[in-house]
């Protein structure tokens, strides 16, 4: 059974989708840019059986709240204040994208926080050339345009930071590429593997969308990775 709920935070109000065994480990997603929780459903019960997973909105995104200002750094600190929140003083966190950004960057800043971390299809970021959409695009009702030019620019300009951050990352984590049909440069998630202490590589040819294009594979990869 999935619970649709909301968490008053100190800047925004995030909706969420509570599921899983009551007690069990918590296992929090976070979604790529532009999706939304309900991206999960199709890996969801078989991905963490055992876990009580917590599926986020992200700012800008679904039900949760639009803000004046965006960034991945702002996302980050939206949800440390969400396991606040909730007392969940440590977590499994699985992030795809966009989400897997926000992932390792609260993984590097609070390690505390993180057991288990697995990163689908998120590089160790470098420049890249502008991807940012042009102002005047309307808005879907599932995200704020504003959302999207402010991430992009920091995702084609990435603070160098971040990517030396990895280093400091001590969760257990699993990098999960979508081999040469993902936009994504495998290179680079290779870069990833070598930076982060302690990280495995599993590459499932599916392009970037991996948990939704090859959902068997995804969970063959990663339930075991969670469940150790």
């Amino acid at each position: 059974m999935t619970n649709v709920r909301t968490v008053e935070l100190p800047e925004v109000t995030l909706a969420y989708r509570e599921s899983g065994r009551i007690g069990g480990p918590p296992l929090v997603l976070l979604h790529a840019l532009g999706e939304r929780a309900t991206d999960w459903d199709v890996v969801l019960p078989d991905l963490a059986p055992g876990h009580h997973v917590y599926a986020l909105d992200l700012r800008g995104h679904g039900d949760s709240g639009r803000t004046a200002a965006y960034s991945l750094e702002a996302m980050r600190e939206d949800v440390v204040a969400f396991l606040d929140a909730l007392g969940l003083a440590r977590v499994d966190l699985v992030g795809h994208s966009m989400g897997g950004a926000v992932a390792y960057l609260l993984a590097q800043a609070a390690p505390e926080r993180v057991d288990r971390l697995v990163l689908e299809e998120i590089p160790a970021l470098h420049p890249r050339p502008s991807s940012v959409p042009p102002e005047g695009a309307d808005e879907p009702a599932h995200f704020d345009w504003a959302m999207v030019r402010a991430v992009k620019a920091q995702l084609d300009d990435p603070d160098p930071a971040w990517r030396e951050g990895l280093t400091r990352i001590t969760a257990r984590t699993l990098a999960v590429a979508g081999g040469p049909a993902s936009p994504v440069p495998q290179e680079r998630i290779a870069e990833l593997v070598r930076l982060v202490p302690d990280c495995g590589l599993v590459t499932i040819e599916a392009g970037h969308l991996v948990h939704s294009a090859r959902p068997a594979e995804f969970v063959a990869a990663v339930a075991p990775f969670l469940e150790r």
